[in-house]
């Protein structure tokens, strides 16, 4: 039988059962049970959404004394009026927990990942933790967001410091921060920006870091042009579509320096894709950002070090250049070490996730002479299984690859797999105590726009999800405790699925390893494909895989942000579901609906009908299983207790990660609480490429 006609049989076979599966075997879903009362969550205090900064131009400006007397002085650097723009990025005094801050000291993270190295647009990881956000700005910022209540929410201001919208809402003419500079004093402007939307996201060849920044996250049809040097209008086929404010904050607008990254575009030289992608390797030391501060520094497997950033563009009320920081380490170790270090006060902060180590941290941050401390927030922290709905070819199955991903589409299958799974057991097996809760996937429970009566959940139970195998021909017929595929499909052998992992977080692989168990008592054989992150990345988007563990991203917790990514609106937004190369989305009807609705979200100015949309898009999502849950929990954020200016109730992941929404440009240390930790006191950053910073 030719391997197209098997397929077909098999699919035919799925879709035959269904209605009869629903007539014998009808599951029936209630809605999750309220999860545990979890009284160590922190709470926030909300602001208006102005009082956080504003732009203008103060009477005087001042930055650290030793690099006016090291370096403007001597003539290295211009004054310090001509490195600002003409009207700054002024943080207000009445929205920092500890008002203006003192220069000096050191901040030192602890991360998992490992940089690729430092063409961010064209699709390489800078090793995570926190270095991208450190290095790259965007049009918007939307991380500080969560201290704004929701009925006040929009975008935050930044590369671009304001925007007006057309009279119809079509355009959207965006003003850039005028004067800005790079961290090697060229000039920001509008060709940066215009250069990462021609070269980057409307370029089938560029690849953007995380698969989000492609053409249809801005909307079918949008367009970009230049207008002047700190100009650039946007055109949209939708009236004011405000939500792509969103989309261009982190991690999907944030420009490259064009002056240096143009010149290895294969437009603009005989370079190919990927030497253009790798011409800036982790070696490549003072690469030019918008940021605070400047990588300066790189030892494989030991350390990244960053230095302030003497052209940044930001201030505060005083007309203090910040940071306030002058230098950023980035230990290259394990993200659980990360928790361990910040407990044990070597680190400075961590994004406390992976719940094996909140019991040892919370005692420990309960002695008073404990170096950091412990803010929980809510339940953002989620879990998802993923299936492969691809059945047209993103990532070029084989004969196996492919029976599973018709299997995958096949509602009962996935009614069997989630009413398979022990929820209870998932989060024990994790933690013990009020924190995990049971979550059957879609919007995290932590988020406003969570609606319980709207969320579908399918119980636990083990008979019934057997019962749905054999009645879509999945049956153990060799008796070794694995079903089989009918005869004449895949070769009639195993149903064995290939789990893909990260195997940098100690949460992915417990879940992966406790799912081959559960599986295995449904009668899946689960085989586990565990790579670092990097490579777990580049088998995702490149639809290499057949299930994937995962942990929630922005638009589950946010909504607002990447809203295009809760459904396969575009033929790259979904994460579970893209089309390959010239072929359209194979799309399932309630995939279609769930479109349907995003795109009416998006495009939505009533609060109340975003609201009730929200709920109905819940309800598909969970109700066909477009992704399957596991677990949910909050994330704590962990701080050494020098630092000021950290914001109550600070969630580790929202609208972005803590790193960003801390803002640590305006994080301080009082002189006499400050460390001996810098490795290049008074040193700025060198020229482009140069091996350190300069004295």
């Amino acid at each position: 039988m030719p391997f197209q006609t098997r397929i077909s049989t098999i699919a035919a076979l799925s879709l035959g059962v269904s209605f009869i599966a629903v007539s014998a075997h009808a599951f029936e879903p209630t809605t999750p049970p309220e999860p545990p009362k979890f009284p160590a969550e922190g709470k926030v205090t909300y602001v208006p959404r102005d009082s956080i900064l504003e732009f203008k131009a103060l009477p005087q400006y001042s930055q650290p004394d030793w690099v006016a007397e090291k370096f403007e002085k001597t003539g290295k650097l211009p004054p310090l009026k001509d490195r600002l723009p003409e009207e700054p990025l002024v943080y207000k005094t009445g929205n920092m927990p500890d008002g203006v801050g003192v220069y000096g000291d050191t901040m030192r993270h602890v991360v998992g990942g490992r940089p690729e190295g430092w063409n961010y647009i064209a699709g390489q990881s800078q090793g995570w933790g926190g270095i991208d956000i450190a290095l790259s700005e965007c049009l918007t910022r939307t991380a500080p967001l969560f201290q704004v209540n929701a009925a006040d929410t929009e975008p935050l201001p930044n590369l671009a410091k304001s925007w007006d919208w057309s009279e119809d809402g079509h355009k959207l003419t965006m003003h850039l921060v005028k004067g800005a500079k790079w961290s090697d004093g060229e000039a920001f402007n509008a060709d940066d920006v215009m250069f990462y939307w021609e070269d980057a996201v409307i370029d089938p060849q560029v690849s953007p870091l995380g698969g989000g920044a492609s053409p249809e996250a801005f909307g079918e049809g949008t367009t970009l042009k230049k207008i002047d040097d700190y100009t650039v209008e946007w055109t949209f086929k939708a009236a004011f579509p405000k939500q792509y404010l969103y989309t261009m904050a982190y991690p999907t607008f944030c420009p490259g320096p064009s002056h240096l990254l143009k010149p290895q575009h294969p437009k603009y030289s005989k370079n190919t894709y990927n030497q253009f992608k790798n011409a800036f390797p982790p070696e490549f030391m003072n690469m030019p950002v918008m940021g605070a501060w400047v990588p300066v520094s790189y030892r494989s497997d030991d350390i990244i070090v960053l230095r302030r950033n003497p052209y940044y563009w930001k201030v505060d009320e005083k007309g203090q250049q910040l940071p306030y920081l002058d230098e950023l380490h980035y230990k290259l170790s394990t993200w659980a070490d990360r928790d361990v270090q910040a407990v044990a006060g070597s680190g400075d902060i961590s994004n406390l996730e992976q719940p094996e180590n909140f019991v040892a941290s919370l005692k420990r941050a309960a002695d008073e002479n404990a170096p950091a401390r412990l803010a929980f927030g809510p339940r953002l922290t989620g879990y998802n299984l993923l299936m492969n709905f691809s059945a047209n070819g993103w990532g070029n199955p084989d004969e196996r690859g492919q029976a599973i991903r018709e299997l995958n589409r096949n509602p009962e299958f996935r009614k069997a797999v989630t009413s398979a799974i022990d929820r209870k057991a998932v989060g024990d097996s994790l933690v013990k105590g009020p924190f995990t809760a049971i979550y059957p996937g879609g919007l995290s429970s932590g988020t406003s726009f969570y609606d319980r009566a709207s969320t579908v959940y399918y119980p636990f139970n083990l008979e019934e999800a057997k019962a749905a195998l054999k009645t879509i021909g999945l049956v153990d017929t060799d008796n070794d405790g694995f079903v089989n595929f009918p005869a004449g499909t895949a070769g009639g052998k195993n149903v064995e699925i290939v789990l893909l992992v990260n195997n940098g977080y100690a949460t992915d692989k417990s879940l992966a390893e406790g799912l081959v168990g559960q599986m295995a008592k449904l009668g899946i054989r689960i085989v586990l494909n565990t790579l670092d992150s990097n490579q777990r990345d580049a088998k995702h988007y490149g639809g290499q895989f057949d299930w994937a563990v995962r942990r929630n991203s922005t638009e589950l917790f946010s909504v607002v942000q990447n809203s295009e990514q809760l459904a396969p609106v575009g033929p790259r937004t979904s994460w579970n579901h893209r089309a390959p190369e010239g072929k359209p989305l194979d799309m399932m009807p309630f995939e279609q609906d769930m479109v349907d609705v995003v795109n009416k979200f998006t495009a939505s100015q009533d609060n109340a009908e975003k609201a009730e949309l929200m709920k109905r898009y819940q309800k598909l999502y969970t109700e066909n299983l477009y992704t399957i849950g596991l677990t949910e929990y909050p994330g704590a954020l962990i701080i050494n207790k020098r630092f000021s200016n950290v914001p109550a109730g600070t969630p580790i992941n929202m609208f972005n990660w803590a790193e960003d929404a801390i803002i640590r440009e305006r994080m301080w240390v009082a002189k006499d609480k400050q460390g001996k930790y810098e490795l290049f006191a008074e040193q700025l950053p060198g020229k482009p490429g140069d091996k350190g910073p300069t004295q």
